[in-house]
């Protein structure tokens, strides 16, 4: 078997743990591995890369990548070869649909199948690939953010809550110094899975998620309560997809063939709460920081079980599934059920309890 994979959408910890466990379960059993540079952009533009785009995938060239993080592949979030951005005529920015082309390179290559390891809009964009080319896609859930239904848990999201952490306990102290409100911005679109996690973890006094609207008052509330009682300072934990009750998300901008950029919202939230409590409120935003890094050993294990799952789902010939942990097995979920399909923070589970029941101010009482 001949197969081809690539890594899309933002980077992840763990996704070179996954290439290195899918060439080396291919290499047991005598298949070749190749790999995409930059998402789709190295087999639809191969004259931009001095390789010609496509990388054969072997045991030399995934030696010791298991604890690095980033992808050896590269990666994008603007190559969807269904809305491809190009200049037209005219010097403007348009998008064209090139899965007429992908098919084509696919069958002059000899490919097999596709292991597309992506987040919830690579594997819907996978899912259609398939569809539309006819090639065997088995896909890879990867996600810092965990927003993927039907697997317990996307690798990246444990080294993601790991380090935010960690950055939280050390904003602990210097808020306790300068007696501060400390609003810190984590990343999550439209699911709080990293922000839930973390501000629990680091024992955050105020944790703001997509999945609930918030009002500034109850958190301005739960601020100026804290200094009734003599903490003189509150840690907010909110995430980038959170909105104040009857507002929008916080936006700062979207390009051609991209999706929206999120971002703003700590700072928003820091303001108002320095206007409204009169103490001194600070924003840190960690963004990118949540991608880098070595992945943590779950993530590590994590990883190397999804690649080796989705080369035994070709072995076996499963077609256009996506590997899911469902403890204790890795199982094969059908890609179509996976595609646009989001896993929000269950309201009435109980990590929100645990939290409420802690102290935790969701900004909604």
């Amino acid at each position: 078997m001949k197969i081809v994979l690539n890594t899309g959408g933002g980077d992840a910890p763990g996704l070179n743990a996954v290439i290195r466990s899918v060439v080396l379960s291919s290499e047991k059993r005598g298949w070749e591995v190749f790999g995409i540079h930059e998402g789709y952009r190295g087999i639809l533009e191969p004259e931009a890369y001095p390789d010609g785009g496509i990388v054969r995938l072997d045991r030399q060239a995934v030696r010791g990548i298991t604890h690095v993080g980033g992808t050896i592949l590269g990666s994008t979030n603007r190559g969807n070869p269904l809305s491809y951005p190009i200049l037209d005529d005219k010097g403007e920015w348009t998008t064209i649909d090139r899965s007429g082309e992908l098919d084509a390179a696919f069958k002059e290559h000899g490919f097999d199948a596709l292991v597309a390891i992506g987040g919830d809009g690579s594997l819907s964009i996978a899912n259609e690939i398939g569809k539309r080319t006819g090639i065997n896609v088995i896909g890879v859930p990867k996600t810092i953010d965990n927003d993927l239904k039907h697997t317990i848990s996307t690798f990246g999201f444990d080294t993601a809550v790991s380090f935010a952490t960690e950055c939280l306990d050390r904003l602990h102290t210097t808020a306790e110094s300068h007696s501060r409100i400390m609003v810190v911005e984590v990343m999550g679109r439209y699911a709080g899975w990293i922000a839930l996690f973390s501000g629990i973890a680091s024992t955050a006094d105020v944790i703001l998620i997509p999945e609930i609207p918030y009002d500034l008052k109850c958190v301005a509330d739960k601020c100026n309560w804290r200094v009734g009682i003599g903490a003189k300072f509150t840690i907010v934990v909110v995430a980038e997809g959170a909105k104040p009750q009857g507002g929008e998300i916080s936006i700062v901008g979207k390009s051609v063939g991209q999706a929206e950029r999120l971002g703003g919202v700590g700072q928003k939230v820091a303001a108002a709460l320095e206007a409204m409590t009169g103490q001194e409120s600070r924003c840190v935003v960690l963004g990118h920081l949540l991608r880098g890094g070595s992945p943590t050993a779950q993530d590590r294990i994590l990883s190397l079980r999804y690649g080796a799952a989705a080369v035994r789902a070709l072995e076996e010939g499963v077609e256009n599934v996506m590997v899911a942990l469902q403890p204790p097995f890795v199982k094969y979920v059908p890609l179509s059920a996976v595609a646009d399909a989001m896993k929000p923070v269950p309201l009435d589970g109980d990590i929100i309890a645990t939290a409420r029941d802690l102290g935790v101010c969701f900004g909604d009482d």
